[in-house]
């Protein structure tokens, strides 16, 4: 059996902790140091040769027409959102089916999934009944 006088003390606890978020603030400085000096020699090295031709917005080789504005149709939002919802469904399936195998889960599993598939049900039950997913 260890002796209490074997134990480390707090001091020593302290300073392994406090030695660890040093190595963790270091790697932070390095690399907000890497990126700045990058930029910075970015900066100084690029040519600066503004042309009226290199201010004009860049639209795939097309010289832009009309305003900058334009109207975007709501539904495509909507249905990237669905895409959203049942990507993430389909991402808490695998861990489920792990844990679903493991011994002494199965119950709580399960009905934690059925609770899930609810909410999912609900939220497309909610977008068929506003008419979202027709496509006119």
């Amino acid at each position: 059996m260890a002796d209490v006088a074997d134990l480390p003390g707090p001091t020593v606890l302290a300073s392994e902790y406090f030695h660890s978020y040093s190595v963790v603030g270091l790697l932070a400085v390095v690399g907000v140091l890497f990126v700045a000096v990058a930029f910075a020699t970015g900066r100084l090295m690029r040519p600066v040769v503004p042309t009226p031709e290199k201010l004009l917005t860049y639209e795939c080789g097309v010289d832009p027409v009309g305003e900058g504005w334009a109207h975007t149709q709501v539904r495509y939002y909507v249905y990237a959102f669905l895409y959203v919802i049942f990507a993430v469904d389909s991402i808490f399936l695998f861990p489920w089916a792990t844990v679903f195998a493991a011994p002494g889960y199965g119950a709580t599993t399960l009905v934690e999934m059925f609770i899930f598939l609810g909410f999912l049900a609900v939220g497309l039950l909610y977008a068929w009944k506003k008419g979202v997913l027709e496509w006119t």
